[in-house]
């Protein structure tokens, strides 16, 4: 009698092979029998406990078991791996403290993300779900030789399935769930002879929103995707192999991009949000640019009257806000917003494969051509704004009886300007079209540049704020790699890799009623002012545009491994790298003077005037071309010991290498560099993979230490991203392991521990406490733009002192203290920086953005101290050939900061995540029956943060896991 039992899921959590069971005919006793996971680590076939890697893999069926479902899932097993959305539609994966925390166009991944071993470029990755994939490799550590182009923190490796000869087989799997979640997957084989199959396979999801929206009480953050992927095999001879592969992404929802903001609100206004916790709570707007430029002592300063601007101010820097009535939501799952989010993106894949052995050679030839684009929009401050508050109308009501009655020579007595009348028309006809009690119109966002004023916008009872960020991406790459499999103890690899990517009309938006109220009272007033033509400032939103970025890239690589002994065994190998990057970009925001009769582009009409800091040129609204290059030598060195067949202890050194970009272009007033150096790092590893016991616990232990050198790191300025560079070390340990106690039991379990902090005296200013802790600093708000800056004074109160006599003579208040629980120990102005510099005495310093501050020691965002996950399942089996399989998942993420400046209100909690299911598996595995249910704890996990600019209000964007999800599965296979 033969008996074997297989068990359901393929677990690999690390670099463990997959177990099953097997006892022949006169067997006594049962052993284990080893399934192993080939992998390609090091770019040929290897048995993962023989690579001498970091490396965890997932087959089909622990996929499957451990309900990953797409990469966010992925860091509840793996140690020392987190993932999150972040902002302008973009992710970071994280491994071992080093993650994408540069944000913009000319940025690269410090993961490599790859498909079939080819790299991909802005992919959609974290929007899609995992679909008929052979496996999923995921490699931590810089992979200095063979991915060596920026990989500093490892792989993630995509490996789809491949068609099987000779065999027509075909899968199908029905979902439901809560939310209404409909959920399909199918697969077919189909053998085209006895040296051609193809192979096609897809998803699809549908389901409700995971959120709430107090507004209407309509879901928002609902999915409605799917994906297809058509593969074809051809083996013409026993030496040759080709493989073609297509694929497509397409997903168009209400999916919300930022989950939730939170914010301690500043009653001040001068910083929006103070610095000591995360409440749920809205910005004070006031302290926004169009806070600050539509409020009444802006206008009084800049149009040199304060009745004037009495009239025309929507706000006062002094009063209320527009959510100062506003009770924002103490729910992550429910919001209030009058804008409904649209989401839309799409990706598209071809890849060529080609295997040869020239006997002991062999040759492995590749090349990828891939599309991406990828278009949100939301409310931009996630909550309900109010205009029933009395400067707003007083703004409205004048506007109104301006367009209708013209200019008063004294705003409170006629006689009026004569036609002054027609320039304010233009502006009363697109904001208010009935009048200042009916409907307010908002720009919409437009590629061409027009808005409201041009006929094109949104129109609600409330004024408007909301943003879109979109981009565009065409990328290509083809590999060669040439591989050695002699009989002696020498083989080598060697290969070359060229890429080119390119995206294209990569826009960040921020549209608003107040943004397009500001520039048409401003514009028709400077041209009111010049005698031009009625004019508003153009353009009448904010927009950072990406014209075009080019990449162009190439690697040569080689490796040689060399067999000391039957056990021992050297890896050596090196890489050359190159990059070159061009970036064509503007950033415009009422920076010219633009004629409403215009229908056309702004930028092609006249110049007329200039908001900018030098009024002698044209203004920012001119493309800016910037070009950098750079290149490197990067390698690495693996000494491997078989001490035992089931035993292997390995040392490595790996260079690690991540090119550096270019910062986009911003308002004159912000000075900030225009490029960002590349990344390097040296990293060393010690780890062993062993296997106990007969294969009854297998047990991966790992040590590593990383000196950093120039890490990028992103904050926003004048509602950009840009980016920095900081020195750090990190150093850690992993251990992974499974049990096997019995045939029916399976127990996996993960600890990992992480340090990674900033090296050395590295001094930046906080965005959240300008003044940088000094009681004696008073922070500005700068009316004229929203950034803020830092005074500072040869003694205690001078600076204090300093700033109110200049507020007097601009009609603005003293200094004054923030909340005593806001964690600012210095005092907050409203006020002009670029006067207080043009007045200070010797003595005094204007600081922008503000006194700087040592981070030395502080932790680096997105690193978790601690990680641990465990995992358990039992088959029972019946008589019949069925089985029944429970398993239980759960994992725990600790604390990590959402940037590298630490305190509270930038900390993230730990958090726990815990899955479980119970599977019914007909006779043979023909079909199953599944229940499940994700995140039983309905935990609210927050996987990171961003905090927005001065100008913005600095609130907090957090993104979360998400809620319980359960639900019912069945599936078949013929």
């Amino acid at each position: 009698m033969r008996v074997r039992y297989t068990l359901l899921a393929g677990i690999c959590a690390g670099a463990i092979a997959v177990p099953s069971y097997a006892q022949d005919a006169g067997d006594d006793e049962p052993t284990v029998r080893q399934n192993v996971i080939i992998v390609t680590a090091q770019r040929q076939n290897q048995s993962l406990q023989e690579v001498p890697i970091a490396v965890s893999a997932f087959d089909a069926e622990a996929l499957e078991a451990q309900q990953i479902e797409n990469t966010s899932d992925l860091q509840l097993t793996l140690p020392n791996v987190s993932f999150t959305k972040s902002n302008f539609t973009g992710s970071s994966f994280t491994i071992r403290g080093i993650g994408d925390l540069c944000v913009g166009t000319s940025c690269d991944s410090a993961t490599g993300i790859h498909t079939n071993g080819s790299p991909l470029f802005g992919t959609r990755l974290f929007e899609t779900e995992f679909f008929d994939l052979e496996r999923i490799e995921v490699l931590r550590g810089p992979q200095g030789t063979l991915f060596g182009r920026n990989a500093t923190s490892g792989v993630v490796n995509l490996v789809t399935h491949k068609p099987e000869l000779g065999i027509f087989g075909a899968s199908a799997e029905a979902e439901y769930g809560n939310f209404n979640s409909i959920k399909a997957k199918g697969m077919i084989n189909i053998p085209l002879g006895d040296s051609v199959a193809f192979r096609a396979a897809g998803f699809y999801l549908n389901r409700d929103g995971y959120t709430t929206n107090t507004f209407d009480g309509n879901d928002l953050d609902d999915r409605d995707m799917y994906a297809v992927r058509g593969s074809l095999r051809f083996e013409p001879g026993p030496d040759t192999t080709i493989d073609l592969m297509a694929y497509y992404f397409r997903e168009n929802d209400k999916r919300l991009r930022i989950q939730k903001q939170q914010c301690q609100r500043d009653p001040t206004g001068v910083l929006g949000c103070l610095n000591n916790r995360r409440d749920f709570d809205n910005t004070n707007a006031n302290s926004t640019f169009t806070g600050t430029l539509g409020s009444v002592e802006f206008l009084s300063i800049a149009l040199g009257n304060p009745a004037l601007g009495a009239a025309l101010g929507l706000n006062s820097i002094y009063g209320p806000d527009i959510y100062f009535n506003y009770d924002e939501p103490d729910d992550v799952r429910t919001v209030g917003t009058s804008f409904t989010p649209d989401y839309f993106a799409d990706e598209l894949q071809f890849q060529a494969h080609i295997d040869h052995n020239f006997g002991p050679i062999k040759m492995s030839l590749s090349g990828t051509y891939q599309e991406t684009s990828v278009d949100s929009r939301q409310d931009y401050n996630l909550g309900i704004p109010g205009r029933n508050f009395a400067q707003f109308q007083t703004a409205l009501n004048s506007l109104a009886f301006f367009a209708a009655n013209g200019l008063p020579t004294g705003v409170a007595n006629p006689p009026f300007v004569p036609g002054s009348a027609a320039y304010f028309a233009p502006i009363a006809a697109a904001l208010i079209p009935n009048g200042p009690d009916g409907q307010l119109c908002t720009s919409d966002t437009r590629l061409d540049n027009r808005g409201v004023y041009e006929g094109f916008g949104i129109c609600s009872d409330l004024p408007g704020a909301f943003d879109r960020s979109r981009s565009n991406g065409k990328s290509w790459s083809t590999e060669a790699i040439f591989s050695s499999d002699f009989d002696g103890p020498f083989n080598f690899l060697v290969g070359g890799i060229y890429a080119e990517a390119k995206a294209y009309d990569t826009d960040y938006y921020v549209n608003a009623f107040a943004i397009d109220y500001i520039t048409g009272v401003l514009g028709t007033l400077t041209a009111f002012g010049a005698g031009a033509p009625p004019s508003y400032l153009a353009t009448s939103f904010y927009r950072n545009n990406t014209q075009d970025f080019k990449l162009k890239s190439y690697g040569i690589f080689g490796e040689v491994y060399f067999d000391i002994s039957d056990t021992v065994k050297l890896t050596g190998g090196l890489r050359y790298n190159n990059d070159k990057k061009r970036l064509s970009a503007r950033t415009t925001l009422a920076n010219f003077l633009n004629p409403f009769s215009n229908d056309g582009d702004p930028f092609d009409s006249p110049f007329v005037g200039s908001f900018d800091a030098d009024p002698g040129t044209p203004g920012n609204q001119l493309l800016q071309v910037r070009q950098v290059g750079f290149d490197e030598i990067t390698g690495r060195a693996v000494l491997d010991w078989q001490i035992g067949p089931e035993n292997l202890i390995y040392a490595s050194y790996s260079r690690g290498y991540k090119s550096g970009g270019i910062n986009p272009p911003l308002s004159p007033v912000f000075s900030v560099s225009e490029s960002f150096g590349p990344e390097s790092l040296d990293a060393f590893e010690i780890g062993t993979k062993n296997t106990f016991l007969n294969g009854a616990l297998q047990l991966n232990l790992t040590g590593f230490y990383y000196n950093y050198s120039s890490l990028q790191l992103s904050r926003i300025i004048a509602r950009t991203s840009v980016n920095d560079t900081i020195d750090a070390k990190i150093w850690g340990v992993e251990l992974e392991t499974i049990i096997r106690p019995s045939d029916n039991w399976l127990i996996n379990a993960n600890f990992s521990y992480l340090n990674a902090e900033v090296k050395g005296d590295q001094f930046f200013s906080n965005p959240r406490d300008p003044g940088g802790g000094d009681p004696d600093a008073v922070i500005i708000k700068d009316i004229t733009n929203g950034a803020l800056c830092a005074v500072t004074g040869p003694a205690p109160g001078a600076a204090a002192a300093f700033v109110g006599g200049v507020n007097a003579s601009l009609g603005l208040q003293a200094p004054g203290p923030f909340p005593a629980d806001g964690g600012i120990a210095s005092l907050g102005a409203f006020s002009i920086c670029s006067a207080l510099d043009a007045n200070a005495p010797a003595g005094f310093a204007v600081l922008s953005p503000g006194v700087e501050v040592n981070l030395k020691g502080n932790k680096l965002p997105q690193a978790p101290e601690m990680k641990a996950s465990f995992g358990t399942q039992y088959t029972a089996e019946f008589s019949n050939g069925m089985t029944l399989v429970p398993r239980f998942d759960v994992a725990f993420t600790g604390e990590q900061y959402g940037n590298v400046f630490n305190g509270r209100v930038n900390r993230i909690k730990p958090f726990v995540q815990a899955n479980a299911q119970i599977q019914l598996n007909g006779p043979d595995d023909r079909w199953f029956i599944r229940g499940f249910v994700q995140n039983i704890f309905d935990s609210n996990s927050v996987t990171g943060l961003y905090v927005t600019d001065a100008s913005s209000g600095l609130f907090s964007n957090i993104f979360t896991l998400d809620p319980r999800r359960y639900g019912i599965a069945v599936g078949a296979k013929f």
